[in-house]
């Protein structure tokens, strides 16, 4: 099943808390400054408290209030949003939040006949999901693991290992390419339909829409075929494969394909499915094309747990090891996080691994940011430079996949553990802090009269995403006739990540680091007002701004000084922010 990503806006998780921070600063809580790495070997997750990672367990809070209340209808959804989740959120090897909220079963068909209450089956923090597309990291690992052995290369063609495969164009596909979606394959196959017998050798047959390596088209049958190109290889079954090389020693019990029936109390249920005639699924893998494949197959079919997810999650963050067993080199890792998509803009894509999609990775995106979703509502997201793992599981598609997508809690979650990482003030004790939820203005009372042309400087912490349209950016204005009209004032920012040159509004993300801004305001003999303002939209969440050390001077001297003067500045969503 090919992945659609849905452009619906949500109310960011810090609107839900905005009303209280407005009255107090935010918090003491640490920003981790970008890491560079691989965290420590011998990190192991362990249970704590925010307070104890150095969060705050505000914008936490408010991101599982909103998950759980999805299991319901809210106002602009027609149906839940899904019946159950589990999710967990780690820091610094910190398992900082474990949730489980609703049902794993709760209907009892497609229609939505809801199962009596003593019938219904809550979720429980170990509860077994169907991952879905995230089973495309453990057939990626895998077939990494036999780069390592010298079984097969990145750059020779599939070909050359899977003969069959090289036929109606496809003989200089890469095993690269098809690790990051650029073969030129179609989307996707329906398997199901054919005979047992054709189904792999039909996909071997596909002839690609585009030339290798000219495009970037998010594929099953990449994934499929590189199943069957580790089975080839390592001789052995996939399901053996990733059983011996990834699950078995990292300690992961509970994940596998086709779980044993034993377990079937423990399982969330997917969707009723009518074509193919399978009832309500449950237990069996959802995806039709790897059901039609006996459960195993290199881009569905693998079920997990959170705790499991977050264990192959720390080792990848470690560097490839954890609790003294290494599954991958860490030159390995790197190139699984590693951006090898540059010629195709917003589809960054490492070695198995989708980069920096702010879509579902909200405040934790960054270039070397990783995750996957998959398509049962499933989600997991590594930030390396913060060293913190989010995982999202929910059965979206019990007991229909047309009820719609659970992007908007996959980002809620990352954003709540994103605000939940406070960024440290570069002066004094305070910042100022705008939220990714509503427009803000921080406007100064008058100034001046400007002698000269007046310099404007302050620092700025900024991560968000600017859109076409404007939206979504830092802009500092003035206004010489008390705030009847308002011009912009013209932008040089440095620092890691900052646009070149002037600029008429200020937008970033990943860079994790604070820049040094400055700007003009034309001389006057009226007194100015200045503004900063900040104007997200409502698609894509980022961290928001951060303004600090701000100072106004011109040539007969200081106008203002944020710092000393915090008392003629006034907030509109703008909020304080301390040490």
């Amino acid at each position: 099943m090919g992945k659609t990503i849905l452009a619906i806006a949500l109310v960011s998780v810090a609107a839900l808390s905005a009303g209280s921070a407005s009255a107090s600063p935010v918090g003491d809580g640490r920003f981790d400054r970008p890491r560079d790495g691989f965290a420590p070997a011998s990190t192991e997750l362990h249970d704590g408290d925010p307070s104890d990672a150095g969060l705050r367990s505000g914008p936490i809070d408010a991101a599982l209030e909103q998950i759980e209340a999805w299991t319901e209808v809210v106002p602009g959804r027609e149906h839940p949003m899904y019946a159950g989740a589990v999710s967990l959120l780690v820091h610094n090897g910190i398992v900082v939040s474990h949730d489980a909220v609703g049902d794993e079963v709760r209907y009892a068909d497609g229609n939505g006949t809801e199962l009596p209450a003593d019938q219904r089956e809550s979720a429980d923090r170990d509860t077994i999901f169907d991952i879905a597309s995230i089973s495309k990291l453990f057939t990626s690992i895998a077939a990494l693991q036999q780069v390592e052995q010298g079984r097969m290369r990145l750059d020779a063609p599939v070909a050359e290992y899977l003969p069959e495969f090289g036929v109606n164009g496809k003989d200089r596909i890469t095993v690269q390419q098809l690790l990051t979606h650029t073969s030129g394959l179609q989307a996707e196959v329906k398997l199901w339909t054919l005979p047992p017998e054709r189904r792999i050798p039909a996909v071997m047959e596909l002839t690609p829409e585009q030339p290798p390596g000219s495009g970037y088209t998010y594929s099953d049958p990449n994934m499929i075929t590189l199943g069957v190109l580790v089975e080839r290889v390592a001789g052995a079954p996939l399901d053996q494969v990733v059983a011996e090389g990834i699950t078995e020693p990292l300690d992961m019990d509970d994940t596998g394909y086709n779980p044993p029936a034993a377990e079937l109390d423990r399982i969330a249920a997917t969707e009723f499915q009518a074509d193919p005639p399978r009832g309500m699924v449950r237990g069996q893998v959802h995806d039709e094309n790897s059901w039609a494949l006996g459960g195993v197959s290199g881009h569905a079919g693998v079920f997990s747990t959170a705790s499991d997810l977050a264990v192959l999650g720390q080792a990848l963050l470690n560097g490839g090891s954890y609790a003294g067993e290494r599954i991958l080199d860490e030159r390995t890792v790197e190139q699984m996080l590693t951006d090898f998509n540059g010629a195709y803009p917003g589809n960054s894509h490492g070695l198995g691994f989708e980069l920096d999609q702010r879509w579902y990775m909200a405040g934790l995106s960054g270039p070397r940011s990783a995750g996957h979703t998959g398509y049962t509502g499933t989600s997991l997201v590594l930030d390396p430079a913060s060293r913190s793992i989010a995982v999202l599981l929910t059965n979206r598609v019990h007991p229909s996949r047309s009820w719609g997508s659970n992007n908007p809690a996959r980002q809620a979650l990352a954003q709540g553990l994103a605000e939940a990482m406070a960024v440290r003030p570069t002066h004094g004790s305070r910042s100022w802090f705008a939220r990714a939820a509503a427009p803000a203005t921080l406007t100064t009372d008058p100034l001046g009269p400007v002698t000269g042309a007046a310099r404007v400087s302050f620092d700025a912490f900024v991560d968000t995403q600017k859109d076409s349209d404007g939206t979504d950016a830092l802009t500092v204005e003035f206004s010489g006739d008390d705030g009847a009209t308002w011009r912009p004032v013209e932008l040089v920012a440095e620092g890691p990540g900052a646009p070149v040159g002037p600029q008429p509004a200020l937008a970033g993300a990943g860079h994790r680091a604070w820049w040094r801004v400055s700007g003009s305001v034309p001389e006057s003999p009226q007194p100015v007002r200045l503004r900063w303002r900040y104007a997200p939209d409502a698609q894509y969440t980022g961290r928001g701004v951060n303004v600090d050390g701000i100072l106004v001077a011109d040539r007969a001297g200081t106008l203002l000084d944020g710092e000393r003067e915090a008392d003629r500045l006034t907030s509109e969503g703008w909020v304080p922010t301390r040490r």
